[in-house]
C-alpha cells in the first residue's frame, strides 16, 4: 500500500469544513443565520480573520451567503467543501497581507537607496494610471499591481520584483477577491493613490525607515479594511 504525502492544512480549511459538516449533518438548516464571527472564534479557539477567511470559502463552496450588515446565512445543505478547498492552493488573505507588510516595508527601505529619478517617475506613472481607471471606473487592480512590482524593482533586484508579482497572483484569486468585495476593498481606490503617493514621497527623500514605514501603513490599511466589523 503506497503512502501519500500528508499536507499540512491551512487553519481556516479546518474551520471550514467543520462548520460545513455541522451544515450538511443538519445542525443548522437552509436559511438559519450562523452564529456571529466574534462568537464562532471564541467557541472554535481562533482568530477572527480565521474565522472570515472560512466564511469566505464556505461562500466560494456554494453553502453559505454574506449578507453584509445581516449575517452569514446558509444557502444550501449539500456541496462538496472538500474539492473546493482542495482546489485553493494559495495563501489565505490575511498570511497573504502579513507576508507582504514583511517582504514590502524592507523593499521600501532597500528601495530608498538606490531609487533614481527616473524610477521616482516610473511610480508616479503608475499611479497616474490608478487615477485614470478610477475616473473611468475601470478594475484598479493592475495599475496597482504595477506600482508595488516598480517599487521592487528600483531595488535593482529581479528576484524581489518577482517575488512581489508572484504575491500579486494571490491577490486576484477568488479568496481575496471575493473577501475584499464584501469588505468594500474596491471602494478604497482613493485612500490606495494617497497611500502609494506618500510611499514616493519618502522614497524621493532617500529616507530607507520613512519609506519602510510608509509602506508597511499602506499595507495595514488595506489589512484594517478586509476585518471591517462589518462586511458588504
Amino acid at each position: 500500500m503506497p503512502f501519500q504525502v500528508i499536507e499540512a492544512q491551512r487553519l481556516y480549511h479546518q474551520v471550514a469544513e467543520q462548520i460545513g459538516s455541522l451544515i450538511q449533518a443538519g445542525e443548522f438548516r437552509e436559511g438559519d443565520r450562523l452564529p456571529p464571527e466574534r462568537e464562532l472564534a471564541k467557541q472554535l479557539g481562533v482568530s477572527r480573520p480565521v474565522v472570515r477567511e472560512a466564511m469566505i470559502a464556505l461562500e466560494i463552496a456554494g453553502l453559505v451567503d454574506v449578507r453584509g450588515g445581516a449575517g452569514t446565512f446558509v444557502r444550501r445543505t449539500r456541496a462538496d467543501v472538500g474539492s473546493v478547498l482542495a482546489a485553493d492552493s494559495g495563501p489565505g488573505p490575511f498570511d497573504l497581507i502579513a507576508a507582504r507588510r514583511m517582504l514590502e516595508g524592507e523593499i521600501a527601505h532597500a528601495a530608498a537607496q538606490t531609487v533614481t529619478d527616473a524610477g521616482l517617475r516610473s511610480l508616479t506613472e503608475a499611479i497616474d494610471v490608478m487615477r485614470r481607471d478610477i475616473e473611468s471606473g475601470k478594475d484598479t487592480r493592475q495599475a496597482d499591481r504595477l506600482f508595488h512590482v516598480r517599487v521592487a524593482e528600483l531595488t535593482g533586484n529581479a528576484v524581489l520584483a518577482s517575488l512581489v508579482d508572484g504575491l500579486w497572483a494571490h491577490m486576484l484569486a477568488p479568496m481575496f477577491d471575493v473577501l475584499g468585495r464584501h469588505a468594500g476593498l474596491r471602494g478604497e481606490d482613493r485612500m490606495t493613490v494617497a497611500d502609494h503617493e506618500k510611499i514616493v514621497q519618502a522614497l524621493a527623500r532617500r529616507d530607507p525607515a520613512i519609506a519602510r514605514e510608509a509602506m508597511r501603513g499602506h499595507l495595514a490599511h488595506v489589512e484594517q479594511i478586509l476585518m471591517r466589523e462589518e462586511l458588504r
